[in-house]
């Protein structure tokens, strides 16, 4: 995991599993917790406004189920591939169908939801 996202293992133990953590220096093996959905809605617009450079924009000023697209937070498809590169770099997530990737950006809430049930890292 990178940096930022280290206070995500917080909650949640899920017995008889275990994931890899990675951090800058080293590597540890730690029991899987499930990440709490408002850490990870929190993180996952941190994550938006640093790799999109949205500059003077907070985390408190995206809603968890605006469309990020459009008329909400306005993002056009070049930030919808850096919102897929986000996915895979931070979470293992790739998604290779259109339409699926369409649903899974379509709301900081959608996203989350997709990382809870697909996260690899």
């Amino acid at each position: 995991m990178q940096g930022n996202n280290k206070h995500l293992l917080t909650k949640h133990l899920i017995l008889n599993s275990t994931i890899e953590v990675k951090t800058p220096d080293i590597i540890i093996f730690a029991p899987y917790f499930e990440i709490d959905m408002e850490d990870l809605k929190r993180t996952l617009k941190e994550q938006i406004i640093e790799s999109l450079n949205l500059e003077g924009m907070q985390p408190d000023d995206i809603e968890d189920t605006a469309p990020l697209f459009g008329e909400g937070l306005g993002l056009d498809s070049i930030d919808s591939l850096e919102l897929m590169v986000l996915l895979e770099r931070n979470y293992g997530i790739k998604i290779e169908d259109a339409r699926e990737g369409r649903k899974v950006l379509e709301s900081v809430q959608s996203m989350a939801e997709y990382i809870q049930e697909h996260r690899t890292v």
